[in-house]
């Protein structure tokens, strides 16, 4: 965008409407609604602007099935400008991850699996010897503008008969390089009862909201000990849809006890893209209006609140100087059926679409099926 370009009549998640005018690819001005004036004007008034959407939970290495996918499918096209590849590759892969990312319109972060061989195999923590602390401390060193923390998946069908011991192991390599954990929840065991208090301030949870019999509220929908008092040390509940691991009702109990996302993600992969029960980001934050989440709170989980996590403060922000880094959405008010992972159907008055992104000096136009 040589030209300066401006945005019309956008409206902010709080009604506040804006001008936004962008020059060289950055934000130059911001002024009242109908205020600005450029060599482009388009209206977008019907339209809502945000911060680019950041989906800190995504599988993009396309090499791996079934867990895979390419970066600006579930990127830019869904109007998310800052993915996080949640431990796709370990540092056998790590690189070529990393490549990709350059190579993309999207933006991409990393947590990196500590198994080194990441998800090439579905049980990738079933062999300890797998856990190759120097080269994960190689890869960090490496590609530290990329990383921002380790992956282990704690479920059994990951760890098979190896229990918490991985996670024993991510703690350690956790403390001796600074960076926190994104720890994945599921089936036992080892049981849920094991995992979370070896959990700490800016680790995070992940898959929260599953509806798996291992899950982190009892059977009358009440919050765990172990999770109360986790949300106590700090530790980050990020929502982590995918195809197994959110149900409404678990949801709905969250909000009940007020144990809310800290931030909103989808796990989106190549198969519940285009299959669902994922489809989008748009649907997956569709989902929360439906719970009864603000707008304001739910934009604010894939904006200000993961680039706080990030320690990246310019994601969440729309600001002049900046770089030009915005989501475009719509919210629209008629019906829309969503789905949870446990086949579970609701219906919605109300649905956020993805329209396009900014970034980069460009608008990219989203393409999403559901």
């Amino acid at each position: 965008m040589k030209e300066k370009v401006v945005l019309h009549h956008l409206k902010r998640v709080n009604g506040e409407e804006i001008d936004i005018v962008i020059e060289d690819g950055k934000i130059a001005e911001m002024t009242g609604a109908g205020q600005a004036r450029g060599d482009q004007e388009w209206d977008a008034s019907s339209l809502y602007v945000s911060s680019g959407w950041i989906d800190m939970h995504v599988h993009a290495f396309p090499e791996f099935d079934p867990y895979g996918d390419e970066i600006d499918e579930i990127g830019v096209k869904q109007g998310v400008t800052t993915i996080v590849d949640a431990g796709s590759c370990g540092a056998d892969r790590i690189g070529d991850l990393v490549a990709n990312g350059k190579a993309s319109a999207t933006n991409l972060l990393a947590f990196l699996n500590i198994s080194r061989i990441g998800l090439k195999r579905v049980d990738e923590l079933s062999e300890l010897a797998w856990i190759d602390r120097d080269r994960v401390k190689e890869a960090i060193s490496d590609y530290s503008d990329s990383i921002v923390g380790l992956k282990a998946r704690i479920s059994q069908s990951v760890v098979r008969e190896n229990g918490v011991e991985p996670l024993r192991i991510a703690r350690e390599l956790s403390l001796e390089t600074g960076l926190p954990l994104m720890v994945h929840i599921g089936s036992a065991p080892p049981d849920i009862r094991e995992v979370i208090p070896l959990l700490q301030r800016k680790d995070i949870i992940t898959h929260y909201l599953n509806g798996k019999a291992n899950n982190l509220f009892d059977a009358s929908g009440e919050p765990l000990p172990i999770l109360i008092e986790a949300i106590g040390r700090g530790v980050h509940l990020d929502v982590g849809h995918g195809t197994a691991s959110f149900s409404f009702r678990v949801a709905e109990a969250a909000k009940r006890n007020g144990i809310n996302p800290d931030t909103i993600s989808t796990d989106i992969y190549r198969g519940n893209r285009l299959n669902g029960p994922v489809y989008s980001m748009a649907n997956v934050l569709s989902k929360f209006l439906y719970l009864g989440y603000s707008l304001e709170e739910v934009i604010s989980a894939v904006t200000s609140r993961a680039a706080q996590w990030l320690g990246r403060p310019e994601l969440g922000r729309i600001q002049v100087g900046d770089p030009a880094n915005l989501t475009l959405f719509a919210v629209k008010e008629t019906p829309a059926a969503l789905i949870d992972s446990e086949g579970e159907r609701r219906v919605s008055n109300r649905h956020i679409e993805a329209k396009g992104v900014i970034i980069h000096g460009k608008f990219i136009e989203c393409e999403v099926r559901a």
